[in-house]
């Protein structure tokens, strides 16, 4: 059997389906499966001239554009290690970055992306941006003249190569970097297809940040490899004036995204309805809590059903997802079953806990990373038992569904009593003038821990604290009522849309104590 890679499924895909569309940019470019391995074919050979080597990382700053697909292709096509970037970043993340994941060289569309470069020239990493010549459906790198004629026809891809290197989003301590080989992402890709029963027939619009995996792996790369049209927005980003415009014109079928996304084009549609809306065959949502009222309230607004996944970046994304209606229910407040991979629920010594009893959320596939770069006290905190701890707590019901409790390190601890975050968010949420909610424990003189709250009222409502305050005590033990509710315009969020508690306990004691403001974890 030949070894399992990334870059053959999608050479499969290019050769199954040629003349059907694998990506477009909104209004401006469309591309078939065939002509998108030419181009990335003929990038891969302007790299190998410009001096990469299989294992080099290379490192890619971009916002969502072709270019981008197009360089992170052909980096891994040419047996490199593909480094994903935020934009976003300030000069020193971007050091961070580019030092600890060893980049030889830095890929930046033609709009310099500064603070990127000022890293890169810092640490004398050599720089160079890329452009499609939309006529041609040719790439340029600002400093390869031209490659070597089919150069990249002698690189054959192999399963064990490192494909792909990220960072974790670091909810507890300093981010941890993944490598992710193309066994590991082949891998995933394959349960993501199965799962939602991807086919060329199907077609989404990205909404996430390609430079992390939910995004690149479940909505771009999952898609191409089933022979699937993608659609990048025409902005390089999500825009929710614009994403039901683009879903209607390229015959959308699905779409994946986090529960903020959800929120905001919930609320759109409340304030602002679409004259149509497409057919979707379902809708996805991961990387965070869903709470059971906002799938309710997707549901009923775009017709469809709304899949819960749990993902993370250790497992090259899915882990579990619930099935598509014909499959198996869907169960709110549930992120489905395990998918393509192993799953345990085990206790602090290793024991496996029967249905119903939570303990940490374990797994083992070849979708798993090996280990983290550098980092034998990582890797001996998450390999043990022969399985790869998550960090998460949660318990399988009966059918084999998982639920999720928390982070471990996010469980509030309030004077011995463990209390769910998730379950305190899931009753804010209930409340119909409230948008936005997230729970949080905070340091307590009494208790040693107490919980409080941020919540954002719906789009020209009013609610104050007392009436958040009575509506948890109706719904909540005692114990688990916040202490203490911010009423809030906005909430901080990571590049993908992702709430993290300790950033949002941080940001909001900051605003009544500016004389010791506590940091959560490392």
């Amino acid at each position: 059997m030949e070894s399992l890679t990334l870059t053959a499924l999608l050479s499969k895909s290019a050769k199954n389906f040629p003349n059907r569309r694998a990506i477009s940019l909104s209004g401006k470019l469309d591309l078939t499966h065939a002509q998108l391995q030419q181009i990335v074919d003929h990038a891969a050979s302007l790299l190998i001239s410009a001096g990469i080597s299989p294992g080099d990382v290379v490192a890619l700053t971009f916002p969502n554009t072709i270019e981008y697909v197009i360089m992170f292709l052909a980096v891994i096509r040419c047996r490199a290690t593909a480094a994903p970037l935020n934009q976003a970043y300030t000069a020193e993340e971007f050091e961070f970055y580019l030092s600890d994941s060893e980049s030889k060289l830095l890929i930046m569309p033609q709009e310099p992306i500064v603070p990127a470069q000022t890293a890169a020239s810092k640490l004398k990493i050599p720089h160079v941006t890329s452009t499609l010549d939309f006529q041609s459906k040719r790439v340029t790198l600002s400093t390869v003249s031209d490659s070597l004629p089919d150069a990249v026809d002698e690189v054959v891809n192999d399963s064990s190569d490192v494909a792909l290197f990220l960072h974790t989003s670091g909810t507890t301590s300093r981010p941890k970097g993944v490598p992710l080989t193309q066994l590991n992402l082949a891998s995933s890709v394959l349960n993501i297809k199965s799962v939602y029963k991807l086919t060329e027939s199907d077609s989404t619009v990205i909404v996430l940040p390609l430079f992390h995996v939910h995004g690149l792996l479940a909505g771009l790369l999952s898609s191409l490899v089933a022979g699937a049209a993608v659609t990048l927005p025409a902005t390089g980003r999500f825009s929710a004036s614009t994403f039901w415009k683009d879903m209607v014109t390229y015959n959308a079928t699905w779409y994946t995204a986090v529960p903020t996304v959800h929120q905001i084009l919930l609320d759109r549609h409340v304030s602002k309805p679409e004259p149509a809306y497409p057919k979707l065959r379902f809708i996805r949502s991961c990387s965070a809590s869903l709470a059971p009222v906002i799938m309710d309230r997707l549901e009923a607004a775009f017709g469809a059903p709304v899949l819960e996944a749990y993902a993370m970046t250790e497992a090259a994304h899915l882990m579990a997802s619930n099935p598509l209606p014909e499959d198996g229910p869907h169960k709110p407040g549930s992120v489905g079953r395990p998918i393509g991979q192993e799953m345990t629920i085990l206790n602090e010594n290793g024991v496996a806990q029967p249905v119903g009893v939570s303990g940490e959320v374990c797994i083992r596939g070849l979708n798993v990373t090996m280990g983290y770069k550098n980092n034998p006290e990582g890797n001996k905190a998450a390999y043990q038992y022969g399985w790869f701890h998550t960090g998460d707590l949660g318990f399988l019901d009966e059918d084999g569904y998982l639920h999720l409790v928390g982070r471990i390190k996010e469980l509030i601890n309030r004077g011995g009593e463990k209390i769910s975050p998730l379950e305190v968010d899931a009753v804010l949420l209930s409340h119909p003038d409230i948008a936005q909610a997230v729970a949080f424990g905070v340091p307590d003189e009494k208790y040693g821990e107490e919980i409080n709250c941020a919540i954002i009222p719906r789009e020209g409502l009013n609610i104050d604290e007392d009436e958040v305050l009575s509506f948890c005590k109706k719904n909540l033990a005692t114990f688990k009522v916040p202490k203490k509710v911010f009423i809030t315009d906005s909430l901080p969020k990571t590049a993908t849309g992702k709430i993290q508690r300790r950033i949002v306990a941080e940001h909001f004691l900051a605003q009544i104590s500016t004389a010791k403001v506590p940091k959560f974890g490392a």
